[in-house]
């Protein structure tokens, strides 16, 4: 029986699929926790030098599934909903910003609520031209979670966060380019294709140094500048230590492409 994440390997790069199509990929609790799990497997496995995540069908993910699940016996208590947005999507997301390895969304539908926060914590985000985007939370009467309100600010400023979070209106593919929330749109049909030759080149790059420079730049904004110079001066003198470093330095003075193995 296929369930609601497919996993696939090609070479180094671990491929995700949302695979809730009749839903547009909502989030249920089983999802988001195979989720984790397999970004988690991705930064202890050295074998995975980068990670695909996509959606099946014609969204990417529509947010939390707001139909799956017991229905509540009655209000909440005080602390429950803290709770389940901590232990639950907050962690999700962090599980993205925090795997070890680079992490490419490839947004082929619709994104949106915590889709929407799923795909902007992802490194590197390609879109279909088909694609949208929908911070949907006030539509619902909701505050935004899964990130979104840390998210938002640090890719396009306060101003257009307020906007996006307070309106909830729909941001078509080539408006999320203009705004820096996507790095490249491309036709539909040619998303696979562009998103497979972008994973290679993660794959084929310096594994650990990718890891540190991801940490050092998803730490920038939280840090002040001396903090942020020993962080980096620390990241170099460990990264130094690893197979990739010499082997690129070498492959310069030889004047040859580096063939980086990930140690």
């Amino acid at each position: 029986m296929t369930g609601p994440l497919l996993v696939a390997r090609d070479g180094g790069v671990l491929r995700l699929t949302l695979h809730r199509p009749e839903t547009l990929n909502a989030i249920t609790a089983e999802l988001r926790e195979l989720l984790i799990t397999e970004l988690a497997g991705a930064s202890a496995d050295p074998s995975v030098r980068a990670v695909l995540l996509t959606g099946s069908g014609r969204g990417f993910c529509s947010g939390a599934d707001l139909r799956s699940g017991a229905p509540a016996a009655g209000p909440p208590v005080p602390g429950d909903v803290e709770r389940m947005l901590r232990t639950g999507v907050q962690r999700m997301v962090a599980a993205v910003l925090d795997c070890e390895k680079p992490v490419l969304a490839a947004v082929n539908g619709t994104a949106a609520g915590v889709g929407v926060h799923l795909a902007l914590a992802c490194d590197l985000v390609l879109a279909s031209d088909q694609a949208s985007f929908v911070a949907a939370f006030v539509r619902r009467g909701l505050v935004p979670d899964g990130g979104g309100a840390y998210l938002l600010p640090r890719l396009v400023g306060p101003q257009r966060a307020k906007e996006l979070l307070f309106f909830g209106d729909k941001l078509s593919a080539a408006d999320a380019e203009r705004m820096g929330l996507v790095n490249l749109v491309v036709p539909a049909e040619e998303l696979e294709k562009t998103a497979r030759e972008w994973t290679e080149r993660l794959a084929a790059g310096p594994t650990r140094a990718l890891a540190m420079t991801k940490r050092l730049v998803n730490a920038s904004l939280e840090s002040d500048r001396a903090a942020a110079f020993a962080a980096e001066a620390i990241a170099q003198e460990v990264n130094m230590t690893t197979e990739d470093a010499p082997e690129g330095v070498r492959a310069f003075v030889e004047r040859r492409p580096p063939r980086f193995q990930g140690r």
